[in-house]
């Protein structure tokens, strides 16, 4: 299997009470940075996993009825996370990205992808087709920002579905098969059922052999995983499917539970990015 640097980065962030992520959680208001994965392929270059906050979000939500999404997840986007100095502040040299990774179509995960629609966009057709739904209304509810994909990006698109199924080293059971997405099974996208219609994470080993699984929003921290505590019934239902998110945190619990080498890394969890930045040297590789 071929071995990728990786760093896990910040791209903005959003507020939205505690308790809507996990229950028994404060009704406080909680800080949830969204984090951009940073792929390095040592032949075919850098994969971006998702692309955080981007202006673009606030473009987007400015008519109605899309300025909802705005007023239930206040977006904190600051100057040095802005495309062009997020990219100098990581010495990400934008010429070098290769193609983007979606875990699926959120606004907090897409916003920035309008910079990138011209490159391959690796991604569920389930989500796809959920964002080019009718319905305004619905897809604010689900979280969906069409104007934040270009239409012409479809073409781009490179389905996970479509993917060779291969199995996956025992370091993520009791997860047993992903999809390659590359072709040399560097990069295996593992589909994370219950969030959304089309979301997946992506499974890979870094440089230093450290196994890590980008989990998404299948939870919104660590402390859910360890302690396998879902978010409450209204949230999954509002966004997906309670019974198949509920699984796949299950299915989580277990491969942390079983494999201590394992790094699970939540879309939203800053105190997970830390602890891996803590323990893992490729948190600081840039290539």
């Amino acid at each position: 299997m071929t071995r990728v640097g990786f760093r896990w980065l910040e791209r903005g962030s959003c507020s939205h009470p505690e308790l809507m992520t996990i229950s028994g959680g404060s009704l406080c208001a909680a800080e949830f940075p969204a984090l951009v994965g940073v792929i390095t392929h040592p032949a075919r270059g850098i994969f971006l996993f998702d692309t955080g906050y981007d202006p673009a979000f606030d473009e987007a939500t400015q008519p109605f009825p899309e300025r909802f999404y705005r007023w239930a997840t206040p977006v904190k986007i600051t100057a040095d996370q802005e495309w062009r100095a997020w990219l100098n502040a990581h010495d990400i040299e934008e010429s070098a990205i290769a193609g983007t990774v979606i875990s699926h179509f959120h606004g907090d995960h897409v916003a920035g992808l309008r910079r990138l629609a011209d490159k391959p966009i690796y991604c569920a057709r389930a989500g796809l087709n959920e964002l080019r739904k009718p319905g305004r209304f619905g897809r604010v509810r689900q979280g969906l920002l069409p104007a934040l994909v270009p239409q012409h990006a479809d073409a781009q698109a490179r389905f996970f579905e479509d993917a060779k199924a291969r199995p996956l080293s025992p370091a993520f059971a009791p997860f047993a098969e992903g999809r390659d997405i590359l072709g040399d099974g560097s990069l295996m996208a593992v589909e994370l059922p219950g969030h959304c219609a089309g979301h997946w994470g992506l499974a890979f080993t870094t440089q230093h052999g450290q196994p890590v699984l980008l989990a998404a929003d299948a939870v919104w921290s660590g402390r859910s995983i360890k302690e396998n505590r879902p978010p409450p019934r209204l949230t999954t239902a509002l966004l997906g499917n309670t019974r198949n998110y509920r699984a796949t945190l299950n299915v989580l619990s277990a491969a942390a539970a079983n494999n201590r080498e394992l790094a699970i890394l939540p879309s939203h969890c800053r105190i997970s990015a830390k602890a891996f930045a803590a323990n893992c040297d490729d948190a600081d590789d840039a290539s």
